[in-house]
């Protein structure tokens, strides 16, 4: 099942059970997916689908983070009760070790030896950890790797 059809699914399900927030969240997931459908022409693939719910998290996160520096603890409920929803639909994240090995592949099968192939790993590393690593977090590994 595509991540689109499981969004669509879950709204159902969340219209069901009258699950306001996760109702709420869900829509919002499939609104922001159609507005790119609507914005490039073509329809989204499951991996821009991916893309549009990380970003959409990593806001959430943001906002969370502001609104609990400004004490507005009933705010902060609400994005994290968002990010939980969100993160159903997100696959599971790689844990150190993995990441680790993966690094090691990919520095073996293109041959990176010094920092200036640090693009070539990343190039050979992006689809296979989209949404399952923070790129920045996997970017300051390889570095540490290379150098």
């Amino acid at each position: 099942m595509s991540l689109i059809d499981a969004l669509k699914d879950a709204q159902k399900q969340a219209m069901r059970a009258k699950d306001k927030v996760r109702l709420g969240t869900v829509r919002m997931a499939l609104s922001s997916i159609k507005q790119q459908e609507i914005d490039t022409r073509e329809p989204v693939s499951d991996a821009d689908a991916l893309t549009i719910l990380i970003k959409m998290v990593k806001q959430r996160n943001e906002a969370l983070h502001q609104y609990q520096d400004a004490g507005r603890e009933d705010l902060a409920a609400i994005e994290q009760a968002e990010i939980e929803v969100l993160e159903e639909f997100l696959p599971k994240p790689l844990s150190d070790d993995e990441l680790q090995q993966l690094i090691g592949e990919a520095i073996a099968e293109t041959g990176a030896a010094r920092m200036q192939d640090m693009g070539k790993v990343m190039g050979w590393l992006k689809p296979k950890v989209q949404g399952r690593a923070d790129m920045g977090q996997l970017s300051a590994q390889i570095k540490q790797r290379l150098s």
